[in-house]
């Protein structure tokens, strides 16, 4: 992390230092006005080990390239007038840096086999509910495992809005599955969230683009049908504000801004659901096991990095 400071090379004692001549705490302004010359500025920078780092004006300015600034005088040069010119000269670098907003790293979802910690499982059509007796989430050498009982979230205990989130999925032949978006506790994460489809086609031989892999469920369809049936597939998601942006498989098949989707989305019960513009831009994520004949959902090498 990025600190500049700057410091004095060698010098003359300073207005408040003691002088050993006459004993006392001397000023150079007591009297005439005088001016003290100072040896060469050094630049550095603090490690974010806390070590201090000297280096020469040309290293700072390109790490500083990546930095925000604020300007500010350390006290006691105002009485400087030597100082203060190098200070000018240098305030196209910096005096006090501030670091610049910067995205996480990218964690695991699933760092370790077994159930998975910070997860939760809940009903399908409700995640305030528990899921059915019998669902199973678990993970085996890397991979998770959606089985069992079918109707199923595996929803996250954290929340989460601006995001970046990658994974691979595989479906059997009937398989259907999601990935839960800003979902909120309870309700349908299809129509009360977002909802990225991961469904089969042989799942629903009538579904709607919308219903398959890649739509938003009932809300928005892929540009292009890029979905590889019982192979890995791989989604990168990209959610900033009211945008979102998805690619399966290297190729962009969502890029929307949602705050301009205002089409009434219907239920399964046929009641209204929120548009898409009044979803909530902050929530839980998740994956749905909504297969038939005990097709499998497999997600792994899944990792998400915040950006706000």
């Amino acid at each position: 992390m990025l600190y500049p400071a700057i410091t004095p090379g060698p010098q003359q004692p300073g207005p408040h230092q003691v002088s050993r001549r006459e004993g006392r705490n001397e000023s150079p302004y007591e009297g005439k006005q005088q001016e003290r010359s100072h040896g060469p500025l050094f630049l550095g920078h603090l490690l974010s080990r806390g070590e201090f780092q000297v280096c020469t004006a040309d290293q700072l300015t390109k790490r500083a390239s990546k930095c925000s600034f604020a300007f500010g005088l350390p006290p006691g040069l105002g009485q400087d007038v030597s100082m203060i010119r190098n200070v000018l000269a240098l305030l196209s670098l910096v005096l006090t840096v501030l670091p610049l907003a910067q995205a996480g790293e990218f964690k695991a979802l699933f760092p370790k086999d077994g159930i998975p910690k910070g997860w939760v499982v809940r009903a399908w059509s409700d995640v305030s509910k528990p899921g059915p007796e019998g669902a199973q989430w678990v993970v085996e050498n890397g991979v998770l495992n959606g089985g069992g009982a079918r109707g199923s979230w595996l929803i996250s205990e954290a929340e989460y809005s601006d995001l970046e989130l990658q994974f691979e999925f595989k479906l059997g032949p009937q398989g259907n599955s999601g990935c839960a978006l800003r979902s909120p506790a309870s309700g349908d994460p299809a129509f009360d969230g977002l909802e990225l489809q991961m469904a089969d086609y042989r799942y629903n031989t009538k579904a709607a683009e919308s219903e398959l892999t890649g739509g938003l469920y009932r809300a928005l369809a892929p540009r292009k049908q890029v979905y590889k049936p019982e192979k890995w597939n791989r989604y990168e998601i990209t959610l900033k504000g009211p945008q979102v942006k998805v690619a399966l498989n290297g190729t962009v098949i969502l890029d929307h801004d949602l705050s301009k989707e205002d089409s009434v989305i219907k239920r399964h019960n046929g009641k209204d659901a929120p548009a898409l513009r009044d979803r909530p831009r902050k929530g839980q994520i998740g994956f749905q096991n909504l297969s038939r004949g005990g097709s499998p959902v497999l997600i792994r090498n899944a990792r998400i990095r915040t950006t706000r």
